[in-house]
C-alpha cells in the first residue's frame, strides 16, 4: 500500500478556532486540509457575541466585513418585571479611537461567523471537508497519521502536525489521553432556542428573571426575524421539543401572550462544562479552542479564546515548519493556557451571579473585551523586560493613525496586516538600525517601518496627531518588534540592534 502523500497540517474541526488556525496556515503558503464530522456547516446562534480583540483578529485573517455585515451591535437589556421592562446597559458603548477601533461586542448568530471564515477560506483555495470523522490517530517523531471516517469509506491522511479543535468532546482529545480537569453541572441546563418570533421588540435582549436563576431570554439575531430563547430548566424538568410546548413554557413564565413563535430554525440543551485541558497537546498533536477549555456563556468569551488560540498558534506553527525551534510550540501552551484559566474564572463567576440575580453579572466591560490580554512575564515576553510607559512587551499592539512620505493617512493595523513580522522604529536614531536587522529568508518576513514624530523627519511615516507617541508611550527613540499575532515581541530603547536580533532567535528559524 502506497503511503499518502504529508501534508503539513491536518486541522480537525472547522469551527471558529479550526477555522483560524486554518486561514493563518494557509495564507503562508502551506499545504493544509480541515475536517469536521458534521454533515454540514453549523446552522445554530450559539455563541453569538464576538469581542473588540477577536474583530481585530478577524480583520487580519481577511473575515471582517462579512462579519460585519452579518451582526449588529448589541442591543440594551429590557429586564421585565410583571407589566414594567426596565432598561439595562449590558455593554458599554464606545466611539473608535486611533488605538482600539473596534470597541464595541459584535451580536452576529455564530452560524454566520463561521460561514465568514469558511468563505475566507474559499477564497484562498481551501475547502472545509464536512462529513469526516477522526477515528485514529498515531504519531512518531516526524509526522502523524490520522485515519478519518466518511460515508465514501476511510482514508489515512499524513501530516508534519495535527490541530484538534473539535469541541468540547474532542476526539483528539481522547486519543492523546489528556484529561480534562473540571466539572459538569448536568442538574443545570439551559435551552436553546433559535425561532422566529412576532410580538416581541427587537430593540431590547428582554430578560425575565425568576425565583432561582430560573430565567429566560431572548435576544434578537441581526438581520433576521429570530430570536435566540435562553431557557434555563429546573433540574428535573423535561425539556420541551414541539414549538408549542417551547410556547407554553415561554408563556407560564413571561405571562405574555403576545409573543408567538414561527418556524423553529434550531434547538439545543446546554449544560455548563467548566473544563480545562491539562496539556495543549503532546508531541506533533496540539489542541485549540473548546476542545482545550470549556466556558459558561456567560459573557461571550468561549468562542472569542478559541479563536485567539488559533491566531496565537498559526504563526508559530508555520515558524516552525520553516526551521524554527520546535521549542516555540512549546510557548502556545505556556501563553494560552493561563489566558483560558482566567477567562474560565470570569465567566463562570458571571454565570453564578445570573443564577443569584445580581445585576453586576449582567454587566459587560474590559474583562470581556479581551483588549487588555497579555502575555507579559510569559516565555516569549519576560517580566524584566524593557516597557515603555504605556507598553510592556507581551501586551496587544495598538492601533495608530500615521501619514505616508505623500501625506495619505493609514492605520498602523492596515500595515500590520498579514502574516509578517514587523519592526516598528521611531526616532532617526532607531530607524538607522532598523535597516541593519538581519531577518532570515525562510519563515514570515520582517516588514521595516520607520515613523518620525512629523514629516519632517525623512521619508516613512509620520506620527503628526501623535496617536502612535500617545498609545505606545514613547518618549524617545524605540525599536519594536511586533509578532504577527498584534503582540509586542520585544521593546528596544537602546542597544536596539543586538537586543532586537535576540529577541528575534527565539521566533525565527
Amino acid at each position: 500500500m502506497n503511503r499518502p502523500q504529508v501534508i503539513d497540517v491536518l486541522v480537525v474541526g472547522a469551527g471558529p478556532s479550526g477555522s483560524a488556525v486554518a486561514i493563518d496556515l494557509v495564507r503562508r503558503g502551506l499545504d493544509v486540509r480541515i475536517v469536521d464530522r458534521s454533515p454540514h456547516a453549523f446552522d445554530g446562534s450559539r455563541a453569538k457575541g464576538i469581542q473588540p480583540r477577536s474583530l481585530e483578529i478577524l480583520e487580519d485573517l481577511g473575515a471582517l466585513d462579512d462579519v460585519l455585515a452579518g451582526g449588529s451591535i448589541y442591543p440594551k437589556l429590557g429586564l421585565h418585571a410583571g407589566p414594567l421592562a426596565v432598561p439595562w446597559k449590558m455593554f458599554p458603548r464606545g466611539e473608535p479611537t486611533p488605538d482600539v477601533p473596534y470597541p464595541n461586542t459584535w451580536l452576529i448568530p455564530q452560524f454566520r461567523t463561521d460561514r465568514a471564515l469558511h468563505a475566507r477560506l474559499s477564497e484562498l483555495g481551501l475547502k472545509v471537508e464536512f462529513g469526516r470523522e477522526l477515528t485514529e490517530l498515531t504519531q512518531d517523531e516526524d509526522m502523524v497519521a490520522a485515519r478519518v471516517a466518511s460515508a465514501d469509506g476511510t482514508e489515512e491522511i499524513v501530516a508534519r502536525y495535527v490541530v484538534g479543535a473539535d469541541g468540547g468532546s474532542s476526539a483528539v482529545r481522547k486519543q492523546l489521553g489528556v484529561g480534562f480537569v473540571g466539572t459538569t453541572h448536568d442538574s443545570d441546563r439551559m435551552l436553546i432556542v433559535d425561532a422566529s418570533v412576532t410580538g416581541l421588540a427587537r430593540d431590547r435582549w428582554h430578560m425575565w428573571p425568576g425565583l432561582g436563576g430560573r430565567l429566560i431570554g431572548a435576544c434578537p439575531l441581526p438581520h433576521s426575524d429570530m430570536f435566540q430563547w435562553m431557557i434555563r430548566l429546573a433540574p428535573d424538568e423535561k425539556p420541551p421539543s414541539e414549538k408549542d410546548d417551547i410556547l407554553r413554557r415561554i408563556y407560564d413564565h413571561t405571562r405574555d401572550r403576545r409573543i408567538q413563535l414561527h418556524d423553529i430554525h434550531w434547538t439545543s440543551v446546554f449544560r455548563p462544562n467548566i473544563r480545562l485541558a491539562e496539556s495543549y497537546g503532546r508531541g506533533r498533536v496540539l489542541l485549540a479552542g473548546d476542545a482545550a477549555h470549556v466556558h459558561t456563556p456567560a459573557g461571550a468569551q468561549g468562542l472569542n479564546t478559541g479563536m485567539q488560540d488559533g491566531y496565537n498558534l498559526g504563526w508559530k506553527l508555520g515558524q516552525v515548519l520553516a526551521g524554527a525551534d520546535p521549542a516555540l510550540l512549546d510557548t502556545y501552551e505556556a501563553e494560552r493556557q493561563p489566558i483560558a484559566a482566567g477567562v474560565l474564572g470570569l465567566s463562570t463567576a458571571k454565570w453564578g451571579g445570573i443564577a443569584k440575580l445580581d445585576p453586576s453579572s449582567m454587566k459587560r466591560g474590559k474583562d470581556e473585551q479581551q483588549l487588555a490580554l497579555t502575555y507579559y512575564g510569559g516565555p516569549l515576553a519576560p517580566a524584566d523586560g524593557v516597557r515603555t510607559e504605556t507598553l510592556r512587551m507581551g501586551d496587544r499592539a495598538p492601533d495608530a493613525e500615521l501619514r505616508g512620505a505623500d501625506g495619505a493617512g493609514i492605520r498602523l493595523f492596515d500595515l500590520f496586516r498579514g502574516p509578517h513580522f514587523t519592526a516598528l522604529a521611531y526616532g532617526p536614531r532607531a530607524a538607522r538600525d532598523l535597516e541593519r536587522i538581519a531577518w532570515p529568508t525562510a519563515g514570515a518576513r520582517l516588514k521595516r517601518l520607520a515613523v518620525g514624530p512629523t514629516a519632517a523627519d525623512g521619508p516613512g511615516f509620520s506620527d503628526p496627531a501623535k496617536t502612535l507617541r500617545r498609545a505606545y508611550g514613547l518618549t524617545g527613540d524605540a525599536l519594536l518588534l511586533i509578532r504577527p499575532d498584534g503582540y509586542i515581541g520585544h521593546i528596544a530603547t537602546s542597544n536596539f540592534l543586538a537586543t532586537t536580533q535576540s529577541a528575534a532567535r527565539a521566533m525565527t528559524p
